[in-house]
């Protein structure tokens, strides 16, 4: 059983279409939110952003939408992993102001 996503909204003053070419040009940084992990997955579907990242025999799934003034992120977390969601949430949030500044 899943727990419930991780929701975290990054605003930015890029506009849409600048947004999501930073987000593509740092992606590597922007996974970083799973230490030791790799990405498997990594799709733009629109202005959606999936992609899953694999670490300890875990798989976490996660959804970027990214909108004029904030990207919104859902990180679906195994329940061994929920355990750390504040700790998730915060890094996501660091790493995707840092990337969208």
């Amino acid at each position: 059983m899943m727990a419930e996503p991780v929701k975290i909204d990054i605003p930015h003053k890029l506009g849409q279409a600048a947004a999501r070419n930073r987000l593509e040009a740092g992606f590597d940084r922007l996974t970083s939110f799973v230490p030791g992990g790799r990405v498997t997955e990594h799709v733009w579907e629109d202005n959606r952003l999936r992609f899953t990242v694999e670490a300890l025999g875990q798989r976490v799934s996660a959804r970027l939408d990214v909108l004029d003034q904030a990207v919104h992120a859902e990180i679906d977390l195994p329940p061994t992993l929920a355990l750390f969601a504040s700790r998730i949430k915060g890094a996501l949030g660091e790493a995707g102001t840092r990337l969208l500044t």
